[in-house]
Parts: structure tokens; C-alpha cells; sequence
């Protein structure tokens, strides 16, 4: 088996920028997946998207092709700050892009991922085995959807997450009870009411807070000094948070974890207030005691700050409550290889470079969020990523090249000193 030097694992947004990168510097690699999956299946058709445009770019070395030059080219509309980019939208650029700069993609899954003498080995859905010195496991959500306990124990056909609805037309006409508090959940909300269906919003939050309406970029060098804009927004923290990922690291690990949860959390965006104001049932301030299903009904025993209790019913539940990373969610990960990655609350713990404890192994995009900081939830923390990886790898396999051509001239050095040793006398002088 020829031995590979680099897979990647997983082609969103962060796949396919490191791998156009990788392709870039004339890399020996392979990447694995369906490009942008989890946009494109797991998230519901007519949802838009929370990041501005000039922060929904996919990352080729010399950017080429930027969500603003893809919308240009289309007749699309397009604006960095102020108008929000359609899911749709954004798919199609994705797979655009992963045509023009990462044609070898192989839509294939992994199953398997376990070490090997040379590596790593991976084993393929359609029964092949690659090997590869290094591995970048660049999975997006899609094994991190997180359901509370209280409704994880009921059935599908009672109780599901939201990445399980590309449409929602099924519900129209039906009571529906969407859980959370953010993004997720009244984007979901929604497009419910538009469906036809009959929508509650229960959160545990005490109150339900949109992002406020971005501003205009900076006029003045002033403006830009008192309120510096970055990918992930206006202000100081987050664009110490979008540029300074390699500070962030740097922080204690309570600080890193706290920030990661508060800074740009989950809630909803500025635009989605006129779609829900007034059509759809919002009730913050309520968390769940018990869930069960009666007479083919979701029943919800909910209670108050103060404890006063109250039971809601619906034909579904629909629970948008998010992701949480955990790498024992990876069911391709060997259980051998698992317990060998050093981690903090189930995410790994990563170098400057996103190695993990484990030599050759590098994690991205979420799962890197922990070490690196918000900026590694968003799109925007490709760039970052790809750039900062690819240089890496591609200094990493030039060293490796080095001492094997170093290691085979003295190889062929020392041959040829035990074969004139071997010769006779004459013949040597």
C-alpha cells in the first residue's frame, strides 16, 4: 500500500479551503466527503445566514474567488455588511468553488481512523483502505447535534433536531414546539409559520435577544480606532478575537472556555425580528422538568424562575438547541486512538499549528474552536486556518523529504566505503 502524506477528513468550508491551499503548494494529498453537506442537508431551505457577507467567503490562495466576486459573476445580490446571505446562496458558491479549486475531491465517507506504522490508516464506505502519514479531521456539525436529555429519550417521530429539516411543508397545519433560545431556533421558528404551522418558542433563557443590526463600516481612521471592524463584527474583543486566534490560545483554559461559549453566542439575528414579531408564540424564562408522549401528543411539563408550573402540548417538538463538540462523537475515531488525545471537556487540545497529541493528527474549524477561540465557529476562520496549516504542512513534509534524501545519501555512502573495503589492495590504489 502506497503511504499518502496528507487526508483530510471533511470538505465545508474549512476542508476545502485548507485543501485548495494544499493543492496550491503541489501537496500529496486526498480529502474525503460531500462538499458542504451540512449546509446543504441539514439546514433548512430558506434560512439565511447569521455571518455578513464579506465574512462568507470560502479561502483559495490568492482569493480568487470571494462570495463577492461569485455574486458578481451570477447576478446576485451582495453586500459586505447589512444584507443577509441566503443558505441557498452560499451552498451553490461552495460547490463552485470546491469545482474549480478541489477537483479531486472524493465524496466518500470515512469510517474508520485508526493508527497505523506509517500513520494513520483510513478505511473508506466502499471498502478501501488509504494509508496517511497526517490526518486533518475538518468534520463540521453534523456529528455534534446536541438534544437535552429531558427529550432525548423520546421517539423520532415525537422529538427531533433541527439539522433533520431541510423542509418543513409536513407541518403544515400542526402545533409545533420549537426549544432554544438562538439562532437556530427562531430561524427554524420562522420558516414553520410560513410552512403553516401553528409555533411556540420555549427557552430556558430569561430573555430572547437578537443581534443588533450591524453598523456601517468605519467613515474615519477615529471611528476605526474607537470600534475596529472584523470578521466577526465592530469592536475591540471581536477583532482581537478574529485577528489574535494564537493570543487567544495563549489564555487559561477557563478563560478560553468561557469565551468560546459567551463571545457571539447563540443568539438570533438582527433581520429574523420581522418575521416572527407578532406570528409566532415566544415564551423565554421556562425550563423543562419532564417530556412525554400521550394520545400520539408531546406533552411538556415546563416551570418558571419563580417554580410555577404549567404543561404545554404539540404534535413535534423540534429541539434547536444546538451543537457541543465531543470528540466521542466521531464514530470513525478507534477507541485506542481516542484514549490517546489529550483533551479538555471532550475537545481537544491543539498546538500553534493544530496538532493534537497525537503526531500527524490535526483538528479544525469547531472542534477547534476551544484552543483558538469564536473565531473557529465561524466561516470566516478558514482563511486562518488554511493558511496557517497548509504552511505548516507543506514546511513539515519539505523537512521530511530533507532527512530521507539525507538518510538515503548516507545509506549509499556507507555501501560504498564497506565495498571498497572489500576490494583488494591494487584495486584500491
Amino acid at each position: 500500500m502506497n503511504t499518502l502524506d496528507i487526508a483530510v477528513i471533511g470538505a465545508g468550508p474549512y476542508g476545502l479551503s485548507i485543501a485548495a491551499h494544499l493543492r496550491g503548494a503541489n501537496a500529496d494529498f486526498r480529502i474525503f466527503g460531500t462538499p458542504m453537506q451540512t449546509w446543504a442537508a441539514e439546514m433548512p431551505r430558506g434560512m439565511r445566514l447569521k455571518s455578513e457577507g464579506m465574512a462568507s467567503s470560502l479561502y483559495d490562495p490568492e482569493s480568487q474567488l470571494t462570495l463577492e466576486t461569485y455574486c458578481k459573476k451570477n447576478g446576485l445580490p451582495y453586500a459586505d455588511v447589512g444584507l443577509p446571505v441566503p443558505l441557498d446562496t452560499f451552498v451553490a458558491y461552495g460547490l463552485e468553488f470546491q469545482k474549480r479549486f478541489v477537483p479531486q475531491l472524493e465524496d466518500k465517507k470515512v469510517v474508520s481512523l485508526k493508527p497505523s506504522s506509517a500513520g494513520y490508516q483510513l478505511r473508506l464506505d466502499d471498502g478501501e483502505v488509504v494509508a496517511a502519514r497526517r490526518v486533518v479531521v475538518a468534520v463540521g456539525l453534523s456529528y455534534y447535534q446536541f438534544v437535552p436529555p429531558v427529550l432525548s429519550g423520546l421517539p423520532e417521530t415525537h422529538v427531533t433536531h433541527c439539522s433533520k429539516h431541510r423542509t418543513l411543508d409536513r407541518f403544515k397545519g400542526n402545533e409545533v414546539i420549537v426549544v432554544g433560545a438562538g439562532a437556530s431556533a427562531l430561524d427554524i421558528a420562522a420558516l414553520l409559520h410560513q410552512a403553516g404551522a401553528k409555533v411556540r418558542v420555549v427557552a430556558r433563557a430569561p430573555v430572547i435577544r437578537l443581534w443588533d443590526p450591524p453598523a456601517p463600516p468605519p467613515a474615519s481612521l477615529f471611528q476605526w480606532l474607537r470600534e475596529p471592524m472584523s470578521g466577526l463584527g465592530r469592536g475591540w474583543k471581536l477583532f482581537m478575537c478574529a485577528e489574535a486566534p494564537l493570543i487567544f490560545r495563549l489564555m487559561s483554559v477557563e478563560f478560553r472556555l468561557d469565551k468560546v461559549k459567551r463571545v457571539l453566542g447563540p443568539s438570533p439575528a438582527w433581520f429574523i425580528k420581522k418575521d416572527i414579531e407578532g406570528k409566532v408564540s415566544l415564551n423565554p424564562g421556562l425550563s423543562i422538568q419532564n417530556a412525554r408522549v400521550e394520545n400520539g401528543r408531546v406533552k411538556l411539563d415546563v416551570a418558571n424562575a419563580a417554580g410555577a408550573g404549567q404543561t404545554l402540548e404539540a404534535d413535534h417538538i423540534i429541539a434547536a438547541t444546538g451543537y457541543k463538540v465531543d470528540l466521542r462523537r466521531l464514530p470513525f475515531l478507534d477507541s485506542d486512538l481516542l484514549a490517546q488525545i489529550r483533551s479538555v471537556e471532550n475537545t481537544p487540545v491543539l498546538s500553534s499549528n493544530f496538532e493534537s497529541s497525537l503526531r500527524g493528527l490535526y483538528f479544525v474549524g469547531t472542534s477547534a474552536a476551544n484552543t483558538f477561540g469564536p473565531l473557529l465557529r465561524f466561516a470566516v476562520g478558514a482563511k486562518f486556518t488554511a493558511r496557517r496549516l497548509s504552511r505548516h504542512l507543506a514546511r513539515s513534509a519539505m523537512r521530511n523529504a530533507v532527512r530521507a534524501g539525507t538518510s538515503q545519501a548516507s545509506q549509499q555512502i556507507v555501501k560504498a566505503s564497506n565495498k571498497n573495503a572489500n576490494e583488494p589492495a591494487n584495486i584500491r590504489q
